[in-house]
């Protein structure tokens, strides 16, 4: 059926002519939410649980949102239909990088710097921000249509969250999975923080490779008789904490120096050359410098050589800054940029005599070697990421890994697609201690105080930048608690102890200008009789406290009903993107803690990407906004899309022109829902198929019947682009384009009962894809016999058939399917005009029509001459003359063309149009089996011409198909 037929029957005032998503959307959406249909009230139902990947409260909703609400809400809405108490946990993540950037942009705009405030007074800001502005992915979630439980709406900074947070550090901590320690972290000098992995971005910077001389000590030489060795590197200034050279322990070339020094040119400090397997003898001179304070590389290469992390040296400050490591830093470089120290340390080493110029291919010399360098930049910061050595807080993830990989081990954790398995295996046995301190003010604080060592109680407090250095650590929940432990520490009464605002406060001096700065009060300081304990000023990492996400939203550390019917969670949707940052640790926290995995199954999707394969990103220009898509084809369309091409393991390419092509096929189901209530055709009264005895109604309930199994099927493998494509093609094509035909002119009240049923099949099985548009009819339907539905479809019954499939009826509307769909490839092939009527004559080799097929053509004569167009079928042989043959099955249909076409004519295009065809098939085909063409030809021509093969061979394929119906 066409959408031109369907407009063209009036409808009734219930339902506008012309389907617009913008209304209908608002509408709707707001009903669910106002009358609490997100989670109705079923108190002794299954319970379905899935949480969403909290995003950050400053975000917008961009494309990859969309993809991963979208499949969520398709689950959450199938298992509500399926009577399920389905939950669907919403929230917010405090962001802590991302939400302390937008509120010190806004204040920097009036004038006002985050440290012309106290903490207190800049978190104040915080929260005004977050009440004013913070919602805004909360509404655009909205718009997108997910149907999650927002009258219980989660915030990481929400104080019982907050509660979990702080409980699950302490116990980490009182359980050795928490410490301190020295180690190499991604520090952002804008930001002064460190960062996590996924805030890094790595961009590609044209810069150089150098060359030096590192001078061997003591006269020693190589075996070859040179007295230094030659290192490279791209990044010059950190040679001002070389540490050692490392070499292959198999390499001959310097064998006899391992354990001899190297005087470093600049610093005068001397260099152990240390054998590691870290150094590639197949790569430049073999020798490697070691910074093992500011390469990860070099960290454990150190380490391995046996410098101890307190004993590395760290020649930067908190701003990438040169500052004094041990002494031998010469003073030009102290406050020096870590670039303009680069571009010092280049000119010191040339005038020497250490630098060993480039030579180019036409002879001439250049200080470094040209090199495109992938450079880690902070995604938010804006900077080059400097690999810096501090102290902060750590998890054991190693030991907090061991539980999760067992659960996938043993199936109580699947992950989808199983492909994923051996990625999260490969990480998780390689796993590293886990960072979980931020140098912020915005984020849940680090319930650790310190205190002044007992040596220096009464006589000194000692405070440098790394907090206190060896200050003794209290962590509890509260400072009276921590105040209890330090009263047992120190043997004093915890009345006596009280908290300072830093350790300055505690000192009561000023705080120095630069954090570079070291600080020591002066011998015989009197803290009299109060102790003062003063709190870690870092935050922790907004990761730590979303690891929380599946069992905290559930009122955990407080054991509730809720916790207790919905954890662990059903499912987890995720990114791959972020497997180890969130999933990973969520199952850590979740069986350290809940000693249960969070979730029995997790599914992996891929990125949306742009419509060339590319990475979506705003530098390049092709970002999509999901917000202008739902404007333009509705939210319906553009939910549908993210479904239909969700291919387990495969990113979506973006493509307009198929939103476009969702928004058509919605427009298709409103006009066939039009043209049923202009003939009468309501709202069913069962959930069961109704009784039916034409082979027509049998047959569509059926494929009913088969439609749900196959959408249970997809959706218990989460195939959501099988999902989506069973019920699309069972509306467009099953429904629309052939039952519809089938039973038009002849609506008795059977017909009417079934179509009323199929509908509203339709409408609850597309309703996860489309909730928006099925609502509507939903409710439309039901106004045909002016009645009212007496629920809402978004809490209906999911299809229950109870029938079956009725082969003959199945086998009789396939052969009036096929008789069609091959005239109407005949006429098209032929030139006939579609609506042209035929008469055909019907034989067999005993000269009559087989009894089934007489019988099919009797009893459906009147939609063979509606929607066949054959106004005669003859039973028996066709007269002599030209026709065409139309196979149907086992049975042949001859159509005489005497009068209808000039045949000879025909042929005779027909003839020039195959050889044209098969010429540039046989051409192509040449192309394509020459191995110098498809491994030497750019891909995109390659893939052209295999498109074009194809095209002109299924084309010769049709002509000689048409020559050979004219007989």
């Amino acid at each position: 059926m066409s959408d031109t037929d369907i407009k063209q029957d009036a409808a009734p005032a219930s339902l506008a002519k012309t389907f617009d998503p913008a209304g209908i959307e608002a509408k709707w959406y707001a009903h669910w939410e106002e009358n609490g249909l997100f989670r109705p009230e079923r108190p002794d139902a299954q319970p379905f649980t899935i949480v969403n990947p909290p995003p950050n409260v400053t975000g917008v909703l961009h494309i990859g949102h969309a993809l991963d609400n979208t499949l969520q809400d398709v689950v959450i809405r199938y298992e509500r239909l399926r009577g399920k108490d389905a939950l669907w946990v919403v929230g917010t993540d405090h962001a802590g990088i991302a939400t302390q950037m937008v509120v010190e942009r806004n204040l920097n705009s009036q004038g006002v710097k985050r440290t012309d405030m106290s903490r207190e007074q800049f978190l104040d800001h915080v929260w005004e921000w977050k009440h004013q502005s913070g919602g805004a992915i909360t509404r655009q979630l909205r718009r997108l249509g997910c149907s999650m439980d927002w009258s219980r709406e989660q915030f990481t900074m929400d104080p019982h969250f907050t509660r979990a947070v702080v409980k699950v550090f302490v116990d980490l901590y009182n359980k050795g999975l928490i410490y301190r320690d020295k180690r190499l972290v991604n520090w952002d000098p804008a930001l002064k923080t460190a960062i996590s992995d996924l805030e890094v971005e790595t961009r590609e910077v044209q810069g150089g490779f150098w060359h030096f001389r590192y001078p061997l000590a003591d006269g020693v030489t190589l075996d070859d008789g040179q007295d230094y060795i030659e290192v490279a590197t791209t990044r010059p200034e950190t040679m001002l904490a070389d540490m050692a050279v490392a070499v292959h322990p198999d390499d001959e070339r310097y064998r006899s120096v391992i354990g001899k020094e190297i005087e470093q040119p600049i610093t005068g400090r001397r260099l152990k050359v240390v054998a590691d397997e870290h150094a590639d003898p197949e790569l430049g001179s073999g020798a490697v410098k070691i910074t093992p304070g500011h390469d990860f590389n070099d960290f454990d290469v150190g380490k391995r050589a046996g410098i101890a992390a307190s004993e590395m040296l760290n020649m930067l400050d908190a701003e990438a800054r040169v500052m004094q490591a041990d002494g031998r830093i010469p003073e030009k470089y102290i406050g020096k940029d870590r670039f303009e120290a680069r571009q010092m340390v280049v000119a010191e080493m040339k005038a020497l005599g250490f630098l060993i110029p480039h030579v180019d291919k036409d002879g001439g010399e250049h200080d470094a070697e040209p090199r495109t360098i992938q450079t880690p930049f902070g995604d938010r910061g804006g900077v080059v990421i400097e690999p810096w050595l501090t102290d902060q807080w750590y998890v054991d993830a190693e030991t907090l890994a061991q539980p999760p990989m067992q659960a996938v081990r043993n199936g109580r954790i699947e992950i989808v697609p199983k492909t994923w398995e051996k990625t999260f295996f490969n990480w998780m046995e390689n796993i590293q201690p886990w960072c979980v301190s931020r140098q912020l003010w915005w984020g849940h604080r680090i319930p650790a105080w310190y205190g002044p060592t007992k040596t220096e109680l009464g006589l000194q407090l000692t405070h440098n930048q790394d907090k206190g250095g060896q200050s003794p650590v209290f962590v509890a929940e509260t400072f009276s608690e921590a105040a209890q432990l330090a009263s047992e520490y120190y043997g004093v009464d915890a009345s006596t102890v009280w908290e300072a605002e830093s350790s300055w406060d505690a000192a009561g001096v000023a705080p120095p200008d630069t954090l570079a700065e070291k600080y020591i009060i002066g011998e015989g300081l009197s803290l009299g009789s109060r102790l003062p304990l003063w709190r870690d000023p870092d935050v922790l990492d907004t990761w730590f406290s979303s690891a929380l996400w599946p069992f905290a939203t559930l009122g955990w550390p407080d054991d509730t009903e809720l916790l207790a019917k919905h954890y662990p969670n059903d499912l987890l949707v995720s990114g791959f993107d972020i497997l180890f940052f969130w999933d990973a640790r969520m199952a850590m926290m979740g069986m350290e803690f809940m000693e249960e995995v969070p979730w029995k199954k997790l599914y992996l999707h891929g990125l949306v990407r742009a419509a060339d394969g590319a990475k979506m990103s705003k530098s390049k220009g092709n970002v999509v906004d999901p917000l202008g898509l739902i404007d333009t084809y509705g939210a319906d369309a553009l939910r549908f899309f993210m479904a239909a091409m969700e291919s387990q393991g495969r990113d979506v390419k973006m493509d307009e022109k198929r939103v476009e092509g969702y928004r058509n096929f919605a427009t298709k189901l409103w006009n066939a829902a039009r043209f049923c209530q202009a003939n009468g055709i309501g709202a069913s009264q069962s959930i069961a198929a109704p009784a039916a005895t034409s082979a027509v109604n049998t047959w569509i309930i059926g494929e009913v019947v088969e439609a749900v199994a196959e959408l249970d099927k997809a959706m218990a493998d989460l195939r959501f682009d099988a999902a989506a494509n069973t019920i699309y093609h069972f509306v467009w094509d099953q429904f629309c384009d052939w039952y519809i035909e089938l039973v038009k002119g002849n609506f008795d009240e059977e017909t009417k009962t079934v179509a009323g049923w199929v509908l509203d099949q339709i409408l609850v099985m597309l309703h996860p894809f489309m909730p928006f548009i099925t609502e509507e009819l939903w409710h439309a339907q039901a106004d045909v016999a002016g009645t009212k539905r007496p629920y809402d479809l978004i809490v209906a019954q999911w299809p229950a058939p109870e029938a079956s499939v009725d082969a003959a009826a199945k086998a009789e509307v396939e052969w009036l399917i096929s008789l069609t769909s091959s005239l109407r490839a005949a006429k098209n092939e032929l030139g006939l005009a579609p609506g042209a009527k035929l008469e055909a004559w019907l034989t067999s080799t005993a000269g009559v029509a087989p009894s089934s097929t007489r019988g099919i053509i009797e009893r459906n004569f009147p939609a063979i001459d509606r929607v066949a167009r054959l106004s005669t079928v003859n039973f028996g042989a066709a007269p002599a003359g030209a026709a065409m043959q139309v196979n149907v099955g086992a049975d042949t249909f001859v159509i005489p063309l005497e009068g209808l076409i000039d045949v000879a004519a025909e042929k005779a295009r027909l003839e020039k149009a195959l050889a044209a065809s098969q010429k540039e098939a046989k051409s192509l085909e040449g192309r394509l089996s020459n191995p110098s063409f498809v491994e030497r030809a750019k891909p995109e021509a390659v893939e052209k011409a295999r498109a074009d093969h194809a095209h002109h061979a299924a084309e010769a394929e049709r002509l000689a198909a048409a020559l050979a119906r004219l007989g």
